[in-house]
């Protein structure tokens, strides 16, 4: 995973570019934007969702898709080359996983309820919204465990704390003044 990451993130938004370019350039729809209200001046009501959607739908969720990936490729970038084993991998992809399938869930109840004019409730919002609101800030969490849980095997080990310390008494020894003693940083 080494180095090959930096070029994975590189691709990642060279991508995710190319998508905004195809969603800017893409053919407008007539009502895009809705259309006047027949009774309440001011006021707009949306056109036919799936004639939105049809043009720039799938741009739209490869977008998320791929800035979910970014999300976790950042996070893998902060981890030091030598903690990013298999193990760290599998953690991160099932991350990616599980923020991809609440995606893609946001998104299938929100074309269903396009096409069907119907939707179920879950703690007092439709579906789609339910899974904006509860669901995207919950897609992160397991990046939360993984730094808290897992922070002395992937992000400051024992040996890293060897080193700082071993750093720090051979500056003492040599003299130069330092503000990050060991007895300090416990």
């Amino acid at each position: 995973m080494g180095r090959q990451l930096i070029y994975v993130i590189a691709a990642i938004c060279t991508t995710m570019t190319v998508i905004l370019l195809l969603i800017l350039t893409a053919e407008p729809v007539a009502n895009a934007g809705g259309a006047a209200h027949p009774v309440f001046s001011g006021m707009r009501i949306g056109g036919d969702g799936l004639a939105r959607l049809e043009t720039i739908g799938s741009l739209g969720y490869a977008f998320q898709a791929l800035l979910l990936s970014l999300i976790v490729a950042f996070a893998t970038l902060g981890v030091s080359e030598r903690h990013r084993t298999p193990r760290l991998r599998a953690y991160m992809i099932a991350t990616l996983v599980f923020s991809l399938f609440i995606l893609w869930r946001m998104v299938a109840s929100h074309l269903n309820f396009i096409a069907t004019g119907e939707t179920s409730y879950f703690m007092g919002f439709p579906a789609a919204t339910a899974w904006a609101m509860y669901g995207v800030w919950l897609g992160g969490i397991p990046l939360v465990f993984i730094y808290t849980l897992g922070f002395r095997q992937f992000i400051y080990t024992d040996e890293d704390q060897a080193e700082f310390e071993r750093l720090v008494a051979e500056s003492v020894a040599e003299g130069r003044d330092t503000e990050n003693s060991p007895e300090d940083t416990r």
